[in-house]
């Protein structure tokens, strides 16, 4: 049976109803309340498509008429109040979606009418109606933070809080309102130093608060009076009242800490404030011995906290701590607020600080000369020895296996959290082939492939911690067995950081070393993976043969030695005569007379490999200097080198036909007699001197 489309309701007489009558329609439903959850969650999810198609029929149709001028004071009314931190999680949250869709069909007339429905609602001063305001700001912040702001920010709004959370008289209900909008407004800058400004001190008494004492003084002023639990309590703040407080002052704290009076202002004896260290210590006791009513405050809480180096150190040395941090994230709904804060946490506990060049540096001293007085000192608890520390702490603790697990649902931005906190831990060696063996490289790789292009930084974060990883690894070891994922695989991720970066403002050739690297410990296994790394890669690799710098130039030239073991990959790019071919091997001779030693012993193995092939000897007999540059490595202080040149004069002198004959004479004319000899007697590994003879004896027999 062919399925029934979808159509519009139908009105008494059978026609169907507008789309106006629709959105009334279900307005006199939620209106009439007493629905089941479902049915109000279907409801409010009809009306958001509704608002949605409103948008682009209203785009698509000059002149087309918007649904939400049926939609008056009384209808915003009806849908805010659902946001109500009462309401069921699930009702809320579409609520939240409808909310969102009718603001952006109703433009200026639906910021007005929730701008009048705020402002009536604190007029009045319920405990009711604030609990509603409140959950309505804090929901609607991150929507339209500029209306929420303005809301936030009127005149008096703000200096009343005190009093009504200093009542002595509380719902907690109005305090855990109160509290979240304070906590979504500190995302705001003016707002966050509105509230520094207006709240700071009453927070501070939430947070100094023993409620206990609280309870036990107003009892023995009143002992016929019973204690309640209710929505209004006796006890003036609850635990977790206090630890809300903590997350919003620890947000200010650390964003914009209290600054000290000017000289010879203020008095003598400064208010005590709570230090975000303080707070650190508060937001793990609560997730230790409070877990079932704390864990999402505190975690985002320390989140915030951790920023700071001696709340990083103290959070680090804590074991308990840290292994119910990790048991915390383990168990978390992937795309949550507690994944992403444990996250946070975790990544702040692991973050290098970053790698500054010579101009960046001069630039901060300048800066710190100018603010305050010439005073620069780094702080020692970010130091790398200390971040390298922690990094070690964080991984005991068992982070690794909880980050591949979350990497398979996370977010795009649990994700870039996941992939820094495994670069951090990548840095230090010893850890490598511990990450490799708990999954971090098929989490790299997965990720880099799943990523967005967008996301560019993240991906390039990600194929250097590969990189790094497999740079200390066996690749039989990481890709043998029973892997899930193929040894090809990691190639283009370590391809694409080959090149610098260009949309960076410095140029940070770290990464194109690693992945020249690790694709050299790659190249070192088989054909296949040869070509691939060749197909995937080569132009980038070649342009790095000329880089300025040393480091760099070895690593190609490794890389090459290690490509040219394949036969094909040799004639291909330097043995098919042809004059792109001669270039390359122009290059290649030219760089066995480098000043650095890693790239002429590089450059020598090459040649030592490219040797073989009649074409290759032919190419460099044709070189003016070709025989010298090569009898170079014959003469040089390094055994190993001398070996290699060695190796490549014999290859040379064993030629057959007109090219041999060419070889030995350009050989003989260059001084070879004289260097292999002085060679064989500075040489003291048989090997060397063997292959050293072999060479002088074809040099002088043909």
């Amino acid at each position: 049976m062919a399925a029934v489309a979808d159509t519009a309701p139908l009105s008494p007489d059978g026609t169907p109803l507008t789309r106006k009558d629709q959105t009334l329609l279900l307005f006199a439903r939620l209106m009439e309340g007493g629905q089941e959850d479902d049915e109000t969650v279907r409801d409010l999810g009809k009306l958001t498509q509704l608002l949605t198609e409103d948008v682009e029929l209203c785009k698509a149709k000059a002149g087309e008429q918007t649904i939400t001028s049926v939609i008056d004071g009384d209808c915003v009314d009806t849908i805010v109040c659902y946001l109500d931190m009462r309401q069921p999680q699930i009702v809320r949250a579409h609520a939240t979606l409808c909310t969102s869709a009718y603001l952006k069909a109703a433009g200026e007339d639906g910021n007005r009418k929730l701008a009048d429905f705020f402002y009536d609602r604190v007029r009045r001063g319920t405990y009711d109606d604030y609990i509603v305001a409140f959950c309505v700001a804090a929901t609607i912040f991150p929507i339209v933070p500029d209306l929420t702001s303005e809301l936030f920010l009127s005149s008096g709004f703000l200096p009343s809080l005190g009093p009504l959370m200093r009542r002595k008289w509380k719902s907690r209900k109005v305090e855990t309102a109160c509290l979240e909008m304070l906590n979504a407004a500190c995302m705001h800058t003016p707002c966050r130093e509105a509230v520094t400004k207006y709240c700071a001190e009453w927070l501070e008494e939430i947070v100094d608060q023993d409620p206990e004492e609280v309870v036990q003084s107003m009892s023995a002023a009143n002992s016929d009076a019973p204690l309640q639990e209710g929505s209004v309590s006796m006890r003036r703040h609850s635990l977790q009242v206090q630890n809300l407080a903590a997350v919003v002052l620890a947000k200010l704290r650390v964003v914009q800490p209290p600054a000290p009076p000017p000289d010879g202002s203020g008095p003598r004896i400064q208010p005590a404030t709570t230090s975000v260290e303080d707070l650190s210590k508060m937001f793990t006791k609560m997730l230790l011995e409070n877990p079932e009513h704390s864990t999402q405050s505190s975690i985002e809480g320390l989140a915030y906290a951790s920023l700071q180096s001696k709340v990083k150190e103290n959070l680090a040395s804590n074991k308990e701590f840290l292994a119910n941090l990790v048991k915390t994230l383990g168990s978390a709904v992937p795309k949550s607020p507690l994944t992403y804060g444990a996250l946070s946490i975790f990544s702040n506990l692991t973050r290098y600080q970053p790698i500054q060049s010579e101009e960046e540096k001069r630039i901060t001293q300048l800066k710190a000369y100018a603010n305050a007085a010439g005073k620069l000192q780094a702080d020692p608890l970010n130091d790398d020895d200390h971040v390298t520390e922690r990094c070690k702490r964080v991984f005991e603790a068992g982070i690794t296996p909880i980050l591949v697990t979350h990497s398979k649902n996370g977010s795009v931005a649990s994700l870039a959290l996941i992939i820094s906190i495994i670069y951090s831990l990548s840095l230090t060696p010893s850890l490598r082939g511990k990450l490799a063996q708990q999954g971090a490289v098929r989490l790299l790789i997965v990720a880099w492939n799943a990523l967005p292009e967008s996301e560019s930084k993240t991906r390039r974060i990600a194929a250097q911690s590969l990189a790094r990883i497999l740079i200390s690894t066996n690749p039989a070891h990481v890709f043998g067995g029973t892997s899930p994922i193929p040894q090809s695989a990691a190639i283009r991720p370590l391809a694409s950081i080959v090149l610098p970066d260009p949309n960076a403002e410095t140029r940070d050739l770290l990464p194109t070393f690693e992945a020249l690297m690790a694709l050299t410990n790659l190249a070192s296994t088989d054909d296949d993976t040869r070509s691939n790394i060749v197909r995937a890669a080569w132009a980038d690799i070649e342009e790095q043969l000329l880089s300025s710098n040393s480091r760099i130039t070895t690593a190609a030239v490794e890389l090459i030695c290690n490509l040219v073991q394949s036969t094909d990959i040799a004639v291909t790019l330097y043995a098919d005569g042809t004059p792109q071919a001669q270039s390359r091997l122009k290059i290649l001779v030219a760089l066995a007379d480098a000043e650095d030693s890693g790239t002429r012993s590089a450059a020598g193995g090459g040649l030592a490999s490219l040797t073989g092939f009649e074409a290759v000897v032919r190419a460099i007999v044709a070189q003016e200097r070709g025989a010298e540059l090569i009898l170079g490595l014959c003469a040089d202080d390094s055994e190993d080198i001398r070996h290699r040149g060695a190796f490549v004069v014999y290859n040379m002198t064993a030629v057959e036909g007109e090219t041999g004959r060419l070889a030995r004479e350009k050989l003989r004319a260059a001084g070879a007699v004289e260097v292999l000899t002085e060679c064989a007697r500075k040489s003291r590994r048989s090997e060397v001197v063997e292959i050293t003879i072999g060479a002088l004896k074809a040099l002088l027999e043909k």
